[in-house]
């Protein structure tokens, strides 16, 4: 039987890329697919528990025209920050999400310092041989 898990790293710490792993995570887990969600770099920090709910606004790439789509979405009646999204995902099925070990060295934080939805860290080869599909980067 083909593994059909969903593995995501996560570099990106602005809201519209975490937005877009947290959906792609939540239809994997309601296809009653695994989801591993590995957080490097920014997107860590992004993680932490102090900062989880600021604006980490958008990708440059998304320009102004981006950062007003983002205002709107996040004005609309029943919209959702991506950690709520997330949450889902996890209440749906098997998410699971580890911090980087080095990139928590970085920024010399601890897993007590990031947000509850963060499950443990992981080194890179721990993640990698965890992640028997393809990985997608974000």
């Amino acid at each position: 039987m083909e593994d059909d898990t969903l593995s995501l790293v996560l570099f990106s710490g602005t809201d519209d890329k975490l937005g877009a792993a947290a959906i792609l995570a939540t239809g994997a887990a309601a296809m009653g697919r695994r989801v591993n969600l590995f957080l490097q770099y920014w997107a860590l920090d992004a993680f932490r528990a102090d900062r989880i709910r600021k604006d980490h606004g958008v990708s440059p790439e998304a320009g102004v025209e981006g950062q007003e789509a983002m205002r709107r979405l996040a004005e609309r009646d029943g919209a959702q920050h991506w950690s709520d999204i997330l949450w889902q995902a996890k209440d749906i099925g098997e998410v699971d999400i580890q911090a980087c070990a080095l990139s928590l060295e970085l920024f010399e934080i601890t897993k007590d310092d990031l947000d509850p939805l963060v499950d443990g860290v992981q080194g890179v080869a721990a993640f990698m041989a965890a992640a028997t599909g393809p990985v997608v980067f974000i």
